[in-house]
């Protein structure tokens, strides 16, 4: 019979240990929380010290009572749940279910899913810590005050089914500000001029004009430009000055959470939700041949950079033989946390690096082997030397005018060996020029050309997930494990959409936004949040206690609250549009009011007059299509799946077809017509009648024309904030504008 019995939250990662601990182990999963504060009501006795009011979460009555009967025949109970706060708050709630006599379960952290690791880990067990429990206890407690109190005040105001996040909505404010900079932006015009010179070598490249009468050259205006051109045309060209400088590119950090997310979504597309769980069975462990069930990565919620020596040592050796000494340096790399870091884990980094990519590659899914290989390459990179370029700049004079042409060649790869997706990262904004290789101070230079350009300031660019990412990390507004969850909740809430990978509010989303932003100003900023996060680090800390730190929080809160709440009819007012039209049924003024499928127009007499209609603007418009049953006019509507051709009988008529652009398919021998439809996540995109015959797909929709490039039969209209509206060919993505 077992003595020991060992209790982890993932069923996948008890498959593992099993493997590695033998049989005198039971191997169980709690599958995640057992415990949590219940889903109807608030569950925190706000009068005695915020209690919170624990139950079992429904459908884990069986999984309780499995751990009850397994720990009844086990000698030693070990309690090996994820190694973070949330982890420790459940290994808690385990213990607390299980009730048992005698030593107290032993607290087992695995930081990564080895078997030597594992049997070190199991061999040297410790108890839980309380100063983490606590601290995961307030972050609860704190999100519960605030969610389930002011959700309600956003029902009453817009409309039900919405919610409100301490973290949640402050990254929803980061992105409405965004959006609210870039349509504030206004653009401003500005000129620049490049010349293209020749050397008595031959070697024609160009240079930028940046300075006149020793005084930066700015020109706004095309008017000025008409001034310059012509002194410049007639100037006379010389080299002045050429130096060549060695410019070092140090190598990244190794991958931590925020990074992880960041790096998968700008070089494989996976957005941080996708990565994270990809990156827990990376973790847990896979199948790899004669090895068994292995666990790739270490623990992957982890904002601190630090490395085992040994992993360290590995590194070493590994850089030594598969790239050479000439890329290892002299000492090992050692990076700083940041001051908020948590130091519990290490980076995130392969548990073996003698398990290559290429080497592993068949055992893992196609998603699993790129985010693997991200990962084993960014630590070797880590460890390996500077990337080294030469520089080269010409200073160039003409008469009044200085040029200026900047060269860079990479002369030793170093890092960018192993990190190839840097080079990428590494391409400077400004484009460089092609120096040539002989040239001479004193030299004259013969002008062949000139090239005006104009410019325009952009607004500051919408965030990309990983960007947002990024933002959050940097400002200190939540903990980088729980990133995904609040970008998922953002799309799942319908308060964002992304359009070409770029995150835009919603008007629901600015209209939640803006409530929030202008009734809880401090509650909803990033300072506060990022102060609070700093609060739940000395919980942990043991340097302040749980109930305290909450008590702080919900004095003011609960004012502005109540204040809120005694104003809820004026705000919910002020939310409604006067449209000046009259009510059909009652003859009172028709509003614009919230509900929860949109904006909607309903009349001001409610609840005596209940009529309603769609705004004018969604009004059902006749598509000059004919009913297939009746005969009757086609209307265009708009539903929960966006828009759909509907008879105007209805409802006699049901009858409902999809949105047809009148765009035939392009697929080569498909008599299929483009259609509109919308993804799982409220998308718009583009597919064939046919399907699925046909698989035809695009999110941009298809226009047929040919391109002038390639002859290919059709080209996708577009539309950026930089381009504007365009046409681009989606086999050579040669681009027409519009």
């Amino acid at each position: 019979m077992p003595k020991s019995l060992l209790i982890v939250e993932s069923p996948a990662k008890a498959k593992t240990l099993m493997k590695f601990l033998g049989k005198d182990f039971m191997v169980k999963a709690s599958v995640g929380h057992i415990l949590d504060l219940p889903p109807d009501r608030l569950g925190v006795d706000i009068e005695n010290d915020f209690k919170p009011e624990f139950q079992i979460i429904a459908g884990k009555e069986k999984v309780i009572a499995e751990l009850k009967e397994a720990s009844g025949k086990a000698d030693t109970i070990l309690i090996a749940t994820d190694p973070d706060r949330e982890g420790e708050a459940i290994a808690f709630h385990v213990k607390k279910v299980l009730n048992k006599s005698g030593p107290p379960p032993g607290r087992v952290l695995f930081h990564e899913i080895t078997k030597p690791a594992v049997l070190q880990a199991v061999a040297n067990p410790s108890q839980i810590d309380m100063n983490l429990v606590d601290a995961q206890l307030a972050r609860r407690v704190l999100d519960r005050l605030v969610g389930y109190q002011v959700s309600p005040f956003l029902w009453k105001t817009v409309a039900k089914g919405l919610s409100a996040g301490r973290v949640q909505s402050v990254a929803l404010r980061i992105i409405c500000e965004r959006e609210a900079e870039i349509l504030a932006f206004i653009s401003q015009e500005y000129w620049t001029i490049e010349a293209e010179l020749t050397p008595a070598s031959k070697e024609t490249f160009r240079a930028d004009v940046t300075h006149y009468k020793n005084k930066k050259l700015k020109i706004s205006l095309k008017e000025q430009v008409d001034k310059h051109l012509p002194v410049l045309q007639t100037a006379e060209y010389r080299l002045q000055d050429r130096s060549v400088s060695e410019v070092k590119k140090q190598p990244p950090p190794p991958l931590i959470t925020s990074t992880l997310q960041q790096a998968a979504d700008r070089n494989l597309r996976f957005g941080a939700k996708k990565t994270m769980r990809i990156a827990q069975t990376l973790y847990e462990g896979v199948e790899i041949g004669d090895r068994g069930a292995t666990g790739l990565i270490t623990y992957m919620r982890t904002d601190s950079v630090r490395v085992s020596p040994i992993a360290l040592k590995s590194a070493r050796e590994t850089i030594t033989n598969v790239y050479g000494l000439d890329y290892l340096p002299a000492k090992p790399r050692y990076y700083k946390n940041k001051e908020s870091s948590q130091d519990a884990h290490e980076a995130i980094r392969p548990t073996d690096l003698s398990l290559t990519p290429d080497k592993i590659k068949s055992y893992l899914s196609p998603e699993q082997s790129k985010l693997y290989r991200l990962i084993y390459n960014r630590f070797l990179a880590s460890q390996m030397k500077e990337a080294v370029y030469n520089q080269t700049t010409l200073q160039i004079s003409a008469d009044d005018y200085t040029l200026k042409a900047v060269g860079k060649v990479l002369i030793f790869r170093g890092f960018l060996a192993a990190w190839g997706v840097a080079e990428e990262e590494d391409t400077d904004k400004k484009k460089e020029a092609k120096i040539p290789v002989k040239i001479s101070v004193g030299e004259n230079l013969k002008l062949e050309k000139l090239y005006p350009e104009q410019h325009f300031t952009e607004p500051p660019p919408r965030y990309s997930e990983s960007a947002l990412v990024k933002e959050l990390d940097e400002k200190g507004v939540g903990r980088p494990s729980t990133y995904a969850s609040i970008i998922s909740t953002l799309f799942d809430r319908k308060y964002i959409e992304s359009q070409e990978r770029k995150l835009h509010p919603t008007e629901l989303g600015n209209t939640v936004n803006n409530i929030l932003v202008n009734n809880f100003p401090d509650v909803f900023s990033v300072e506060f949040t990022a102060k609070m996060e700093k609060k739940l680090d000395s919980i942990e800390q043991g340097s302040d206690q749980w109930p305290h730190v909450v008590q702080d929080f919900y004095t003011p809160f609960s004012e502005t609250l109540q204040s809120v709440m005694e104003r809820r009819q004026e705000i919910k007012k002020s939310l409604q549009v006067s449209t000046g039209e009259k009510c059909e049924k009652c003859g009172s003024e028709m509003v614009i009011k919230w509900g929860r499928n949109g904006r909607f127009m309903a009349c001001s007499a409610f609840p005596k007059c209940r009529n309603t209609k769609p705004l004018e603007e969604e009004k059902p418009v006749e598509s000059g299509k004919k009913c297939e049953k009746c005969g009757a006019p086609l209307l265009v509507k708009t539903g929960r799946y966006g828009r759909f051709l509907g008879c105007s009988n209805y409802p006699k008529c049901d009858f409902m077809a999809p949105f047809d652009t009148g765009v035939q398919c392009p697929n080569s021998g498909c008599d299929g017509k483009i259609i509109e439809r919308r993804s799982k996540k409220g998308k718009i995109f583009y597919g064939c009648s046919k399907y699925p015959k046909c698989d035809f797909v695009s999110w941009n929709p298809p226009v047929i024309q040919e391109c002038p490039s390639c002859g290919n039969h059709y080209m996708l209209a577009k539309n950026t904030t930089t381009k504007g509206e365009f046409l681009q060919c989606p086999k050579c993505k040669h681009v027409v504008q519009r």
